[in-house]
């Protein structure tokens, strides 16, 4: 069979899926099918509208997103958020606490050379890492607590992403103007002027990514002295590395991309929408009082044919990720809220009742446009899954809290020599060899004793105690902050059997506290 204008077949495509008006017929997806771009292809669903034509790139070109200054409560509030977060990043690694002579004075530090993380008084020992886990697991949950209780505000205001695209946003204000400043100069044909303008505001964002990378070095040593062996070129080449990876990554994702990361990046926006249901507070556009939408002038002319929206798209000029949320919930929302600033203040002006944009639940939304009464936000929060959530996220904070203040500054770990098991001496006793670890987690010395328990007739000794100096107990002072390494051997008279007994460490100081770690002395069968 012959093409319609005289190709061959095979020659690049199959007629035999193609009628003479060039629309495809096939069973596989219109994806698939095999006609001209610029043909029409029906779907092989029936319901389901023909395509003009079929899609020739994967992903849509990015569009500049100049988002417009604007003030307000939620602006005001965003504000805030965003100088308590930078300042307790960057001003942490530099507050000091008092641990004594033996421990670092940095407040909050994560001491990897002698695995150790410190927190103002709180220091987290590697065998605790389930603190930390705990810290995790409770950040997780946290999410699941604020997605559940109002959308993604964690994303529209405390997440780094967020926090850093605002600063380098109003370095944008600041360097090139406002919205309509930014727009035309995108436009403006490079020359001198243009290419000075950019050239000082991304040195502007190196600076600011530069400081950003310097200031997370400044928590795994001490600051002051970090700051000036990096300067003197004296710091290890991981610093060095570590702070040109941040300053490029975050020169590149707040300065360029911004809401490709939120969009195209980050998972969070998938995962929560597990979490979210139609009793979720929302940043919402109520289309029932909105639409049909209409400027002023022809609302004064056709009164009760138009909504209140005047479709001034001030709410599209204020998104810092440039959507449109009178097209309804979409990935782009971060729940910000600066639309609603937007379209209180417009509606201010005009005369009408706020809230055409608001947090707002479905259910709410629904009762609302049927001409009931909207709940007030606050009783949106008080909702079982928002309650569970918060009880889990409860009960694991008090379970930290109650195994922090539960736990002892010493530990003993005791491991038993395997070969051999055990040894006979001439005068018919039996020998066991063992390892001891006394772990002292305080900020200065501590003196120790180690006492047998159980063991009818057993004595103890190490490598550094003679054997006719062999006890019940021994004595030994374990340095501060450090885990001690002690070689021992305990002796059991003749006839001894296999028998279960514990090491028992003890304190000798104004704290006592104690700790047991029970082994098995192995002996020869009978």
């Amino acid at each position: 069979m012959n093409s319609p204008d005289g190709e061959k077949p095979g020659a690049g495509r199959d007629w035999s899926a193609v009628i003479g008006d060039g629309t495809a017929r096939t069973g596989k997806p219109a994806s698939g099918a095999v006609a001209d771009p610029a043909d029409a292809t029906r779907r092989h669903e029936p319901h389901e509208p023909p395509r003009v034509h079929l899609p020739e790139k994967l992903y849509e070109k990015r569009k500049q997103v100049h988002n417009k200054r604007i003030d307000g409560p939620f602006r005001r509030f965003k504000w805030l958020v965003m100088l308590v977060t930078l300042a307790i990043y960057y001003a942490t690694p530099w507050i000091r606490w008092d641990r004594g002579p033996y421990a670092p004075d940095q407040a909050v530090l994560i001491d990897l050379a002698n695995r150790r993380f410190y927190m103002f008084g709180i220091e987290i020992w590697p065998h605790e890492f389930y603190f930390v886990a705990g810290l995790l697991i409770m950040a997780g949950i946290g999410l699941f607590v604020v997605t559940s209780a109002v959308g993604r505000a964690w994303c529209g205001y405390a997440c780094p992403q967020t926090v850093w695209t605002d600063v380098f946003q109003h370095v944008d204000r600041l360097v090139d103007g406002d919205r309509n400043a930014r727009l035309r100069l995108d436009k403006a044909p490079w020359g001198p002027g243009k290419i000075a303008r950019r050239a000082f505001k991304w040195t502007i964002y190196l600076i600011i990514g530069f400081v950003t990378g310097g200031a997370w070095i400044l928590y795994f040593a001490d600051a002051p002295t970090l700051i000036r062996d990096f300067f003197t070129l004296q710091a290890a080449p991981v610093a060095y590395v570590t702070v040109a990876i941040l300053t490029a990554t975050t020169f590149t994702l707040g300065g360029f991309m911004r809401e490709q990361v939120c969009i195209y990046m980050c998972p969070w926006p998938r995962i929560q929408t597990a979490m979210m249901d139609e009793k979720s507070l929302l940043v919402t556009y109520k289309d029932w009082r909105g639409e049909p939408r209409g400027s002023v002038k022809k609302a004064e002319k056709s009164p009760g044919e138009f909504g209140d929206c005047i479709d001034c798209m001030q709410c599209v000029q204020v998104c810092p990720t440039g959507i449109d949320i009178r097209e309804g919930p979409q990935i782009g929302c971060i729940t910000c809220a600066l639309c609603i600033d937007a379209c209180d203040r417009v509606m201010k002006d005009i005369g009408r009742p706020r809230g055409l944009i608001d947090y707002a639940t479905l259910e709410d939304c629904e009762r609302e446009a049927a001409g009931g009464t909207p709940r007030p936000a606050f009783k949106a929060l008080l909702r079982p899954r928002t309650l569970v959530y918060l009880g889990i996220w409860s009960s694991i904070g008090f379970a930290l809290l109650f195994a922090l203040g539960a736990r002892t500054h010493v530990d003993l770990t005791v491991s038993a020599d395997r070969n051999p098991p055990f040894m006979l001496m001439s005068d018919g006793s039996v020998r066991n060899a063992y390892t001891l670890k006394l772990r002292n987690m305080t900020s200065a010395p501590r003196p120790m004793t180690i006492a047998l328990d159980g063991l009818p007739g057993g004595l103890v000794w190490t490598d550094s105690i003679a054997r006719s100096a062999a006890a019940r107990s021994q004595a030994f002072t374990v340095p501060a902050d450090a885990t001690q390494t002690v070689r021992a051997y305990v002796v059991a008279p003749r006839g001894s059997g296999q028998q279960e007994f514990a090491f028992v460490l003890t304190t000798q100081d104004e704290q006592p506290e104690t700790d047991t770690s029970t082994t098995r002395f192995s002996a020869p069968e009978e």
